[in-house]
């Protein structure tokens, strides 16, 4: 009976790999981005006066990997870096014309399907839910590797 229920347990476990797996396939084959990449775009894309501290927090990634994300973007002329003219100090962050074109071509992420799911369970479920995700991390010897809240399969700021 215990191994049943393991099984069926890694079964469920491998459905979501093949799920992160292909969402984001479909987005690099839709995109050329990775979701992590689109993540960004969509937040510098969303407000004014944006800048790499803002998005990293916003994300709860690092400031390394936003740096190095938005690199990858201002690479591929989907966003532009200037000066602040009030102060030279920080870095602002705009979506180009064909960044803007990226997100309206990009499919529906597997992030944003989760979010929008998970928000009308209720609490108790949601908690629940987040019980056992964590166990399964720590059975896995998981528990301590430090990870954004990102469905993607890969590094997060890999081109």
């Amino acid at each position: 009976m215990e191994s049943e229920i393991a099984s069926a347990t890694l079964k469920a476990l491998r459905r979501v790999l093949r799920a992160t797996e292909g969402g984001t396939r479909m987005l690099a084959v839709a995109t050329g981005l990775t979701p992590s990449q689109l993540l960004v775009l969509r937040e510098i894309d969303a407000g004014d006066d944006v800048t790499p501290g803002v998005i990293a927090q916003r994300l709860q990634f690092s400031h390394a990997t936003i740096t190095a994300i938005v690199d990858r973007l201002v690479a591929l002329d989907l966003v532009n870096r200037t000066r602040s003219e009030h102060d030279k100090r920080r870095m602002l962050l705009k979506a180009t014309g064909a960044g803007r074109r990226r997100l309206v071509e990009a499919p529906d992420m597997l992030q944003l399907k989760f979010e929008a799911a998970f928000a009308v369970l209720p609490g108790w479920e949601q908690a629940m839910i987040l019980a056992g995700t964590e166990r399964l991390a720590d059975l896995l010897g998981a528990g301590d590797v430090d990870a954004a809240p990102l469905l993607d399969a890969g590094a997060i700021d890999r081109d």
